[in-house]
């Protein structure tokens, strides 16, 4: 790469985590050409593509980040506090970080390593659940869908109060994680399990409309 194209490039980077920080991984292209103080034109000849430019300046830092809050959740002792650590802190980072919102939505399929990092999350969070599951304090028809849907949910919400109430999803965070003690569990669930599809296709669809 010529040297003007590998400085446009990392001027490009810059822009990108910027924007992604502050408005999430939907933010326009050519808002971040504008940003960086280069032609759209530019962006695509040295990117290609949204999810490209996705997975040079949020993978890793993503990964990190979700990865240091299942550490955390892992290392509790009592698995319910390591459960409700889990819920407590991803939302918190869905609320601070729209572009960990989007990236825990898995709104971007087209971005491979970013999937990969979600992939590896959901691992995390399985486990994180299986043992709250084990130790008989989360209810047990809970299941990671449901999981995954309540972080959609949280998302959602914390984008539309961001700017009205930020703290909002803090409330719907602490009914939500009374409700799923075992002990509060009074109504079987009807509503048999989502299968990976039914999932995928769910969240590809609330990251549509959002």
């Amino acid at each position: 790469m010529r040297a003007d194209a590998q400085r446009n490039a990392e001027k490009l980077r810059a822009a990108a985590a910027e924007l992604f920080r502050e408005r999430g991984l939907q933010v326009p292209l050519k808002e971040i050409a504008r940003r960086a103080g280069v032609s759209h034109g530019t962006l695509y000849n040295l990117f290609g593509t949204r999810e490209a430019l996705i997975d040079e300046v949020v993978t890793e830092r993503a990964t990190s980040r979700l990865d240091e809050v299942a550490q955390q959740a892992l290392a509790c002792a009592d698995p319910w506090d390591g459960f409700a650590h889990y819920v407590e802190k991803l939302c918190e980072l869905q609320a601070t970080d729209p572009a960990v919102a989007d990236v825990v939505s898995g709104r971007y399929p087209g971005a491979e390593r970013l999937m990969t990092a979600c992939a590896q999350s959901m691992d995390a969070a399985q486990r994180i659940v299986r043992r709250a599951h084990e130790a008989g304090a989360l209810r047990p028809d809970f299941t990671n869908a449901d999981l995954v849907f309540a972080f959609a949910a949280n998302a959602l919400l914390a984008r539309a109060s961001a700017d009205t109430a930020p703290t909002a999803w803090r409330r719907q965070v602490a009914y939500l994680l009374d409700g799923l003690r075992t002990e509060a569990a009074r109504t079987s669930v009807s509503a048999g399990r989502l299968t990976r599809r039914q999932v995928r296709d769910a969240l590809t669809s609330l990251g549509e409309k959002a």
